[in-house]
């Protein structure tokens, strides 16, 4: 690895590998317990990755200058582990795009980031990523300890970077770029 764009591709690719495994353990999860009432920032497992897919969004409207804005939170939740992640694994396919189109001068390339009230706030585009990317790690730590409550276990997410340590879905997105 020997440039931060190339460093960018590999964490859109780690991300999708992570957000899948996280998925694939909370598509087993029945209902009641995807939707139960947990101690976490955000109430259940639900609702925390509902918000990762918004967020998700948001900056990605961002990044491609699409011109949604906060227009992306006035849609309404999904309801189901299942359509959650079909619906956040379109969005790590954009993502993972994005980042393969950047060029040597889009990092520091300012964009426009809607704040309601606050209007338009700019910032550079390896910023939003480095920002977006923090995010995720974030959150799917909540909800892996949120699954280590239920009778589902959660998924090793740290197996991307080394060799000799790599999951094979790693490995397949890692080879996709």
């Amino acid at each position: 690895m020997t440039t931060a764009i190339e460093y960018l591709r590999l964490m859109a690719r780690n991300n999708a590998y992570a957000n899948e495994l996280l998925y694939e353990a909370c598509c087993k999860l029945d209902q009641a317990a995807f939707e139960a009432e947990r101690v976490s920032f955000f109430p259940s497992i639900r609702e925390t990755l509902n918000h990762t897919f918004e967020v998700d969004r948001y900056y990605l409207d961002s990044l491609k200058e699409t011109g949604k804005g906060l227009s992306v939170f006035d849609v309404p939740h999904l309801k189901t582990a299942a359509d959650l992640k079909d619906a956040q694994a379109h969005v790590d396919r954009e993502l993972m795009a994005f980042c393969d189109g950047l060029g040597p001068d889009d990092l520091d390339r300012k964009i426009a980031q809607d704040r309601g009230e606050e209007g338009n706030r700019f910032e550079t585009i390896g910023n939003t990523l480095l920002h977006l990317f923090q995010h995720q790690i974030h959150h799917r730590g909540q909800v892996h300890a949120m699954l280590a409550g239920t009778d589902v276990a959660p998924p090793q997410l740290d197996e991307f970077f080394l060799e000799f340590d790599r999951h094979p879905v790693a490995g397949r997105l890692r080879s996709a770029g």
